[in-house]
């Protein structure tokens, strides 16, 4: 490309170079040299204030053993991540990885938005699925028509295993016997229980004192299980809350308040919500999630795990929640956004420290294992969370459908029945019309989002 003269030039000005960087290094000034750019991965988070600090230190763990990657945290608050996540898509500004609810991978994988990270997880040496709970790990498979199995879309970022907790001081001073961790109450032995609890203990005239106060969005489910009823049909296409199971866990639900008299009233829980009274050590039962335990140990009363009532089938149920990391299709470093859910999800440090934080159990096998034997905090009965795990917990009935519109509709028209303004049979009967309609219209969406899809 040079002739004779040009090469003589070249090297001239090779040489000036090397003088000028002599001259500078022999001045005491070191050359600048630019740094390579590092990889930059983009996290979209939400949680309490304990899970954020967990994370982010988690996230400078993950920087430490990885020097050429960078995560940029995008923090949201509980409420706001929905809208912030769906303004993403809208503008497909998409973080790299980022929170998925099981129920809506069928919904977000038709739509193109997950990448399938199976090779990656499947070649790496960094997590075993092994020693992971593979209720956790299937919540993010999905084969194309079923969610559960197939290619994987996302890692759990924790199993929520809701138990049920009692307060174990008010038992003590109410000379009630504590209850067997392994034999759960039936129905009938719960109430004769909150009934004990339930007290005017400083004796005005008032209650100030009850058996429980369940939120019926996230406490019917163990009811309606454990008496054999459910809200779909064992094809997930009809909706199934007119059986007679069904019927009768909704009505004894409803029947706590207004015929045993073992909750708050309606007034009452306007003036304090039934959490707020767990808090103050007013109620006997209240449901437990993991998420809650670094919260729990500012209680003033001794409290304990325990399972759940159970009805007709004689044996307890309980749901497991459940949030993913999945990673964006179409994201410039797959590889390493991967890693990092993998790390987030899986690695034993990170773990150990979530766990040391109190906002989860372990998605590790073994760690959960010995975790759940430590004696030093409460609750004393870990093992529940892992018997729900490993035994007695279910899926939301959502995760098996392409919307939860038709779910979230139950649970939206209850409150007569909670009132005790109608029946448990007269509800189930007009609703499950209307919930029928709504899940025919998410089959529907699911059929033509498959044909786009393809």
């Amino acid at each position: 490309m040079f002739g004779t003269s040009g090469k003589k030039q070249w090297f001239s000005v090779k040489s000036m170079l090397a003088g000028v960087c002599l001259a500078v290094i022999v001045a005491g000034v070191t050359p600048m040299i630019k740094a390579e750019p590092k990889t930059e991965i983009s996290l979209m988070f939400k949680g309490q204030p304990q899970e954020q600090e967990a994370y982010q230190r988690v996230i400078k763990s993950f920087e430490k053993a990885n020097p050429d990657v960078k995560v940029k945290l995008i923090l949201t608050s509980n409420d706001e991540y929905t809208t912030k996540i769906q303004a993403a898509i809208a503008a497909r500004k998409m973080p790299d990885v980022f929170y998925i609810n099981p129920g809506d991978v069928k919904a977000w994988v038709n739509a193109g938005l997950l990448l399938d990270i199976t090779k990656y997880v499947e070649n790496s040496k960094l997590i075993s699925l092994d020693n992971m709970w593979s209720l956790g790990v299937n919540k993010y498979r999905y084969d194309g028509k079923m969610v559960g199995r197939g290619a994987l879309y996302g890692l759990p970022k924790d199993l929520g295993p809701f138990a049920l907790g009692y307060n174990k001081t008010m038992y003590k001073k109410a000379g009630v016997p504590l209850p067997d961790n392994d034999k759960p109450y039936t129905f009938s032995e719960f109430v004769k229980v909150c009934k004990q609890l339930t007290k005017d203990t400083n004796g005005d005239g008032k209650l100030d004192q009850w058996g429980t106060g369940f939120n019926v969005w996230w406490s019917l489910q163990p009811f309606v299980w454990s008496n054999g009823g459910d809200w779909l049909d064992k094809t997930r296409t009809k909706v199934a809350i007119n059986s007679p199971k069904f019927i009768e866990a909704l009505q004894y639900f409803a029947d706590l308040q207004n015929v045993h008299h073992v909750t708050p009233s309606i007034a009452e829980a306007q003036t304090l919500d039934t959490y707020q009274r767990w808090i103050r050590g007013q109620l006997g039962f209240f449901p437990v999630g993991p998420w809650d335990l670094a919260v729990y140990d500012q209680l003033k009363f001794e409290y304990d795990l325990m399972p759940w009532p159970a009805g007709s089938t004689g044996k307890s149920a309980a749901w497991i929640g459940s949030l993913g990391f999945c990673v964006a299709k179409g994201c410039k470093h797959p590889k390493e956004a991967t890693e990092l859910a993998m790390y987030l999800s899986g690695d034993p440090d990170g773990q150990q420290e979530l766990v040391n934080l109190r906002v989860q159990i372990p998605n590790l096998k073994d760690k959960a294992r010995a975790w759940a034997k430590q004696t030093n905090t409460m609750p004393a009965n870990k093992q529940e969370f892992l018997d729900i795990v490993n035994d007695y917990g279910r899926n939301f009935p959502t995760e098996y459908t392409y919307t939860a519109e038709w779910y979230n509709d139950f649970f939206s028209n209850i409150q007569p029945v909670l009132d005790g303004k109608i029946t448990a049979a007269e509800y189930c009967k007009k609703e499950r019309v209307r919930m029928q309609r709504l899940l025919d219209k998410a089959i529907k969406q699911d059929k033509k989002s498959k044909k786009r899809a393809k």
